[in-house]
Parts: C-alpha cells; structure tokens; sequence
C-alpha cells in the first residue's frame, strides 16, 4: 500500500493484477481461479484437462468372459471338405428345421400381431394378464403362484441375470454345478461374485454330490444355484434327491435359484423344486425357449416362492427395481403368452420328448459299443455327456484336441465339455434329424476306432 492506503498495481508474472490479486481472467496470483458472484470472489477448483484420448472399457466389460466362446474361439475347425458338416454342438432345437413349434404357438402371435394392443410398452415386470397367465399354467397346491409372483423377462438368460443380481453383492459366492451351464459363471464373475463349483457324479446319474455342495458353503454363500434338467448332463433328479438338496439349503440358510428352463422335457418323475419346499424360498427360472421351441422370442420369467415370507417385499422390490434397467420381455410375444400356455395341445409337447427320447436312445446305444467312449444316459432337456477314456487316445492332448481332431477328420462337430470346466467329456446336442444323428454316431465310431489304443500288456501286468 503507499501513504494513502490505496493498493498499488502489482505485477506476476508479466500480469497486472488488482487490489484483491486477481488479473482480468479471474486467475489469482497462485493460479488459484475465482469466480465473481454479486461482486464477492470465490475460489474454485482448478480442472485438469486431459491431455489425450484414453477410453478403455469397464471392469465389468473386462471381466466378462463366456467360456463356450473362449474355447470355441480358440479352436481351429476346419471340416473334412468331402463330408458334409454335422454340428452336434448348438443348444437351438431350430437349428435344422426338424422341430418346428405348434400351429397353436404361432396362431397366437399372429393374433397378437393382428390386433395392434401390444405395439408399445409394457410395464417392466410384464403386463398383468400375460403374469397371471404364467401363474395360473405352474401354480399347484404345494406351490401356489399368483400375477405378483410372476416377472417375465427377456428369455431366461435375464431371469437368471436378475436372480443372481437382487440375491448377491460383489464379495459373496454363489454355488454352482459342475459341469453346468456357463451363463452362471458369466454373469456372477463380471459382478464380482466368487464362483464355487460344486460336483456333479456320472456314475451316479449326475446326481449332486451333497457331502461336497454343502462343505463349500459359508457366510457369504448368497444363492445355490440347481439346474434339473440339467443342461449340459441332460440328468434329472428324482424326489428324494430334490429333498436332500433342499435339506442342505434349509440347513444352512441359503435360497435357491432353480434353472427349470427344460421342466417337463423329461421322461421321467421330477417335481418342481419348489412344490418340494417347506421353508427354502426359491426364485425359478424358466421360458418359452425349449419346451415351446422358440429361443429366439426372447420370453422368460422368473416365479418368486417365498417360503415363510423369507424373501418379504425387499426381494420383490428388488426385482421390479432390476427389471426397470431396462424393458425386458417382447410386448407382442407377451400378449400371445396366455393365449400359448392354453391352447398347445398336449401332443405337442409329447411328439417333442418322444423325439427327444429316442434320438437320445439312437447316441447312447451307438456309441456305448465304441471303445474308449462311455456316454451317460440322459433322462431329459436335449442332451448327452460323452466320456472320453482319454488314455486309450495317445493321439490326443485332452478333450478339446480330440473334439477338434473329430471336425478336421470326420466333420462332427461335439461341443468339449472343458466348456463347462468338466474335462474328458464331451456333449452331443440331441435335436438333428435322426438319420443325422446315425450319421455322426457311425462318423465318430469310425474317429474313434481309427485313433483308439487298446491297454498295453505291461500295464495289466502293473494293476495286477
């Protein structure tokens, strides 16, 4: 200041600032930007600015990694050129045109279509009709379901997406079969959920191994996952089996999320999971996918068994909050769904499963008399597990080179059940045509025998 209190003119750095040390720009004399506000000035925060592009994309984004495609990918397929391609490896039923839905399933969505109610939006958890239509077609007395019991979804896959998101936080574990369907994994892990597999037993009808399940839980085990029918085994549990899973929930606390997208592909006995309940709340998932054959109409659904009132309001809050990222299911198959479930005639669903049965019937005696080979009859969905005696196959390193060798050399293309972390098998979708199905199976008898090394002497003489 000089004699008359007055501020002089200060300088920095070349700039001529004003009595409260600020230059025209509203820059302070430290570098400190302000702001004037009705002549007051405020300190704000300088903004760094990047100095160069650098979009990279999410951890989620990262850690999500489907493990059919990983192995699929990596696998160099490179069919016999003089023998027509057979793919054994795709769970669509559509595929080959051999399965095609009722008349009944497509009369309904074109009536849908045809009468303009369902252009726009539904609600996100599914117009109440079509839910209740859901409701009234699985409610039984041991398991009874109303409309607000029902979520419908975009296929199955976002039921289970949904389950897994309103059970779980990042940190927790969820119990998952092996080998089982690697959506579970494929979702769990890109949410920071732990995986824990628990076994499956071929030699018992891919039963679960309970002793193993239930030593994998703990205080973060949030949701135990039971896929039946099991894709990709094609086991079904019996009653007693089903209770025995349940006893293990019941024991140590923890809800069930119930795969039942194949229930009622079977050929045999198996109740519902949750008509088995008396206090082990369930979210069940299932759709119009396979049972209808239709996957590509994208129609699932999520039914809530709340045991005890376990689940209350938090879970379904939690689910209609979920389902509001985004509009899920397809509106005009939604109003065709009341119309579905009641007029396919029950021939429908027969003629399915009869096929099923004996294409299944057609693998598993055509390839039970290859050497080397031991397949595990199935009991329902659209598969079966091949085990390979990898031992007498020097020629290979493991499941995925021999899968691959079989496409190189006799174009059968078999899905290595390394797919689903389950090593020395491999899975045949059964839904080709049957005279396709003998084909492969003579094909891969041919591979086999071709490439089989039987047990040297030396050996034999070691196990005795």
């Amino acid at each position: 200041m000089n004699g008359n209190g007055v501020c002089g003119k200060t300088t920095v750095n070349g700039k001529t600032l004003n009595e409260n040390g600020v230059n025209r720009n509203g820059v302070h004399g430290n570098g400190v930007h302000h702001v004037n506000i009705k002549g007051a000035l405020y300190p704000i925060k300088s903004k760094s600015r990047r100095q160069r592009w650098e979009v990279k994309p999410s951890e989620m984004a990262n850690n999500t990694l489907n493990p059919i495609r990983a192995i699929v990918d990596g696998m160099k397929l490179t069919p016999n050129p003089e023998k027509p391609m057979i793919a054994l490896s795709i769970g669509d039923p559509t595929v080959f045109g051999n399965l095609p839905t009722d008349g009944a399933v497509l009369q309904a969505m074109k009536d849908a279509i045809d009468s303009q109610k369902y252009n726009g939006y539904a609600p996100s958890v599914g117009y109440l009709q079509s839910r209740q239509a859901v409701a009234n077609f699985y409610s039984c007395p041991e398991a009874p379901l109303e409309a607000e019991d029902v979520i419908l979804t975009s296929g199955c896959s976002q039921a289970i997406d949904l389950a897994i998101s309103v059970l779980c936080n990042p940190g927790d574990n969820i119990l998952v079969p092996c080998p089982g369907f690697s959506l579970y994994k494929t979702l769990a892990v890109s949410m920071g959920i732990e995986v824990k597999l628990y076994n499956l037993l071929p030699e018992k009808s891919w039963e679960v191994d309970l002793q193993h399940m239930e030593s994998l839980i703990d205080e973060r085990t949030s949701c135990l996952i039971i896929t039946n029918p099991s894709n990709p085994c094609g086991s079904v549990f019996n009653k007693k089996h089903l209770q025995e899973i349940l006893k293990v929930a019941s024991r140590h606390c923890v809800p069930i999320l119930a795969d039942e997208i194949y229930s009622d592909m079977v050929r045999c006995s198996s109740p519902s999971m949750a008509s088995l309940s008396s206090d082990v709340p369930i979210l069940s998932c299932g759709g119009l996918a396979k049972r209808w054959l239709v996957p590509g109409w994208r129609m699932g659904w999520i039914l809530i068994h709340d045991r005890d009132d376990i689940f209350g309001t938090e879970i379904r809050q939690g689910l209609v909050k979920l389902s509001q990222r985004i509009l899920g299911a397809c509106s005009i198959v939604q109003g065709a769904l009341e119309q579905i479930l009641d007029s396919t005639p029950q021939s429908f669903y027969n003629n399915t499963i009869g096929f099923l049965k004996s294409n299944s019937e057609i693998c598993f005696s055509e390839l039970s008399s290859v050497p080397g080979l031991n397949p595990v009859m199935p009991s329902g969905a659209m598969y079966i597990m091949i085990g390979i005696d990898m031992d007498h196959f020097p020629d290979f390193k493991n499941d995925v080179d021999f899968t691959e060798r079989l496409v190189t050399e006799q174009s059968v293309f078999c899905l290595p059940a390394s797919a689903f972390e389950y090593p020395n098998f491999f899975r045949i979708v059964v839904t080709v045509p049957e005279e396709m199905t003998l084909e492969a199976c003579a094909r891969i008898r041919e591979f086999c025998q071709s490439h089989y090394r039987p047990p040297s002497r030396d050996s034999n003489d070691l196990d005795q």
